[in-house]
């Protein structure tokens, strides 16, 4: 697709997201949703030019003759759950997820609060190349704007209903990425009664993600072991994702929450359906769930996707290791709050610290880089990249090598992994220097 990737209509703001998009896209959605329930839900995260976005979002909806509910700051998830609690037409979330606060992003929810069809944005991504014409509503069928914070309240009050207990005792670090769980996540774990410490909650349009969140747990890690924590949360800037950190400081990434979650499952005989990973997943993870008898399924790289192939499957559970946890029982799409809760849950129920949930978790060596290029599909097409990958994976024999295009940046994602750290190293190495030599800049890991 032309503007839509894995995460939405992601890009530069004002240069390659612009507020005309926005609002062409409200048009779209405004006559899609007034010729049935006539109501769009929009949220935001705490980016400055989202204020900008969400406006002519709103105004695109209402010229349209629908509604516009605003919610204004708040989490993906909680547009998820309300569009489909509430009976909304349409969902939009205003965010670019884990990206610098210059980019943004605008996604896309059905009244059923998934992710919209690849069908349903091509028909936007017409309507934005200017293919037909969209009636304006006139007089008294012109929509309204509608302030909507309360429906924040009630999102909060969902989570407070699945957590089975209280969290007195508890000493927890949030780090809330200056971002969408700011204005959410500590009033979660504040109601559930355990000792909060947060960072990451002071933003200014211009910070989010910025030295924090999940992309950066090394400054929720800090937290832990400077305040001597029994565990702590990361989350990006929309909230979708969630990474861990346990009472000594360590990461438990993705993978160490799936491992966590699928054997709680098993626990309660709820894991026969399996668990859905992207090839982002390692080795061991699948390894660990094969010797506790758990089925694992691949999907695309991207939550949509794993939540396709988990309604397909009829799975219970899905996600990646960046953080997109799904559990399909409580949620459509990603949510990092609800994924902390459910890591609580699992630590209180244990009575075991968060180490220990993990400790079966194998773990196979892995290099991760990515690299910045102008034209991916061409980048990945090239032969030379190709014989670098044909030639990384002899090299890693018994092991394996992924490399996908970014769908939320213009970057090159590679990942190799095997039994050797060295072999890892030297087969991404190849890999990369044959990109950088298509015109590509490391970007790091």
């Amino acid at each position: 697709m032309k503007y839509f990737g894995t995460d939405g209509f992601r890009g530069r703001a004002n240069e390659e997201l612009t507020a005309e998009h926005a609002f062409r896209i409200g048009r779209f959605l405004g006559c899609a949703a007034s010729g049935g329930k006539g109501r769009v839900l929009i949220g935001k995260d705490t980016r400055r030019s989202s204020y900008m976005l969400e406006y002519a979002l709103a105004a695109g909806v209402a010229s349209s003759g629908a509604d516009a509910y605003l919610l204004h700051v708040t989490t993906t998830a909680s547009v998820s759950y309300l569009v489909r609690a509430e009976g909304f037409g349409f969902g939009v979330m205003i965010s670019a997820s884990h990206n610098p606060f210059e980019d943004n992003g605008i996604k896309l929810f059905s009244e059923r609060g998934e992710k919209c069809t690849d069908d349903f944005l091509l028909r936007v991504e017409a309507y934005l190349d200017g293919e037909g014409e969209l009636p304006l509503a006139v007089g008294g069928a012109i929509g309204r704007t509608v302030d909507y914070v309360a429906g924040r309240s009630r999102y909060v009050s969902y989570l407070l209903s699945l957590a089975g207990g209280s969290f007195r005792g508890f000493r927890v670090g949030l780090d809330c990425a200056n971002g969408s769980a700011s204005s959410l996540a500590r009033a979660v774990f504040d109601a559930l009664g355990a000792e909060v410490h947060a960072i990451g909650v002071s933003p200014d349009g211009c910070n989010i993600n910025e030295g924090c969140g999940s992309t950066r747990p090394e400054a929720l890690c800090a937290l832990v072991r400077k305040d001597r924590l029994d565990l702590g949360f990361a989350f990006d800037g929309d909230a979708d994702r969630c990474i861990a950190a346990d009472g000594e400081g360590n990461v438990v990434d993705g993978d160490g929450i799936l491992y966590l979650a699928a054997r709680a499952l098993k626990r309660r005989g709820e894991a026969e359906t399996g668990v859905v990973l992207t090839p982002m997943s390692g080795l061991g993870l699948v390894r660990s769930l094969e010797r506790e008898h758990i089925p694992c399924f691949r999907a695309d790289v991207g939550d949509r996707f794993v939540a396709e192939e988990m309604a397909r499957r009829g799975c219970l559970l899905g996600g990646e290791p960046s953080g997109h946890i799904i559990f399909r029982k409580f949620a459509s799409t990603g949510d990092g709050i609800l994924t902390a809760l459910m890591v609580m849950e699992a630590v209180r129920k244990s009575k075991c610290p968060l180490s220990c949930l993990v400790e079966g978790l194998e773990r196979f060596p892995r290099v991760e880089r990515s690299v910045r290029v102008k034209q991916k599909r061409a980048v990945l097409e090239s032969e030379d990249v190709r014989l670098a990958v044909k030639q990384a994976e002899e090299r890693l024999a018994g092991g394996r090598v992924f490399v996908r295009p970014s769908g939320t940046e213009p970057l090159i994602r590679i990942l190799a992994e095997g039994e050797d750290q060295t072999a890892c190293e030297e087969a991404a190495a190849l890999i990369v220097r044959a990109v950088e030599a298509e015109g590509g800049v490391c970007a790091g890991s």
